[in-house]
């Protein structure tokens, strides 16, 4: 007789040329990452030739019940992990039937920023760090965490190892080798400074695809916690008090900034950053203010602040930039619930496309 596992784990192509796609959407709260899957009847490599497809959105938050069809439109394709063999991953936005993107699509809005012609001619590069939590599943508490207590303070557990100071790291490395199967560019992964929270970079990649890249690397943690029984969270405050945070610290940098004379570049660029900083704040993700207090390794987020090598800066530069004089740069203010088509998108338009009506320094200071 056979097992569960023996089914899960079937090999379809001994037997057919059909395949399994797994459409993924981001739903309505714009952290909840739906999907579905359906059969084609052979492998696609390329999202235009796959088959748009719909979804009730009055059950996500989406639409009203009376008119509750959304069009699921493939943007990006990644080998399953789950599945494996010829099986995909498909990366959708979301429309209504008269073809307009939802309020809830922000991918849209990104990719017209990311094809202008000023922003291509620029290749925008980015490297997300992604971080989360770990909670226990019956508690949302930290894994690791005593139950209605608390672990030693903060110091030991950064990048650490250890039973009693690493938590979860089955999960972490699951994730990681899942999202390198998926061709997904995921170029490392480390404990964080709070015990059960962790973190994983994405990048460098360009334009629209760091977007792309980030929501589906974040749906295969959904799916491998949920296989393990633990939950993910990506709340940037998730425990109150002495602990860090959870941010999507955002590297960045552009054709210009990466060339000689670069640095210059990217002082301007820093510059523009800090002159819409209450624009930044408010695409940056919810509960933000909880996070940005001027401690725990970030800036006030009422202050702009950017200077080299501080982590308590609102954008740091690296010492390899200033030495090198072109490189990249890091903003720090991004919630790790920030949505990475509306920071990506919204840090290329400033940057690049945005210019200032008058010039001051107002709160652009550097340490």
């Amino acid at each position: 007789m056979a097992q569960l596992a023996d089914l899960i784990n079937l090999d379809l192509s001994d037997c057919t040329e059909k395949i399994i796609a797994e459409y993924i959407w981001v739903g309505g709260s714009g952290m909840d990452v739906r999907s579905k899957a359906r059969t084609l009847s052979g492998p696609v490599d390329d999202p235009s030739k796959l088959p748009k497809w719909n979804f009730d959105g009055s059950s996500t938050g989406q639409a009203t019940g009376d008119d509750s069809e959304v069009i699921l439109c493939p943007q990006a394709i990644f080998r399953d992990p789950f599945r494996k063999g010829k099986n995909i991953l498909v990366m959708c936005d979301c429309y209504a039937p008269n073809g307009e993107p939802i309020p809830t699509n922000k991918r849209h809005g990104a990719a017209k920023i990311f094809s202008q012609p000023d922003v291509k001619a620029e290749e925008p590069w980015f490297g997300i760090e992604q971080e989360y939590t770990l909670l226990q599943k019956d508690t949302n508490w930290p894994l690791g965490w005593p139950l209605g207590g608390y672990p030693g303070p903060q110091g030991p557990y950064y990048c650490a190892a250890g039973a009693d100071k690493s938590y979860g790291r089955d999960i972490v490395d699951a994730h990681y080798k899942a999202c390198l199967y998926a061709g997904i560019d995921i170029s490392g992964i480390n404990g964080e400074v709070m015990p059960g929270q962790w973190e994983f970079q994405v990048g460098p990649t360009v334009g629209i695809s760091a977007g792309d890249q980030v929501w589906v690397a974040r749906y295969i943690l959904e799916r491998i916690t949920e296989i393990a029984g633990v939950v993910v969270s990506f709340d940037p405050k998730p425990i109150p008090g002495d602990w860090n945070g959870a941010g999507a610290h955002t590297n960045y940098s552009t054709k210009s900034m990466r060339s000689d004379g670069g640095y210059e570049v990217i002082k301007k660029a820093i510059q523009k950053l800090g002159l819409r900083h209450r624009e930044h704040i408010a695409a940056y993700g919810d509960g933000n203010e909880r996070r940005l207090t001027g401690r725990h390794e970030t800036a006030d987020i009422n202050t702009f602040i950017w200077g080299v090598a501080n982590r308590g800066a609102s954008v740091r530069v690296g010492r390899d930039t200033e030495k090198e004089g072109k490189g990249y740069f890091e903003d720090r203010r991004p919630a790790s619930n920030m949505d990475p088509y509306v920071v990506t998108s919204l840090i290329a338009e400033t940057t690049i496309l945005w210019e200032p009506s008058h010039s001051n320094g107002n709160g652009v200071a550097a340490a």
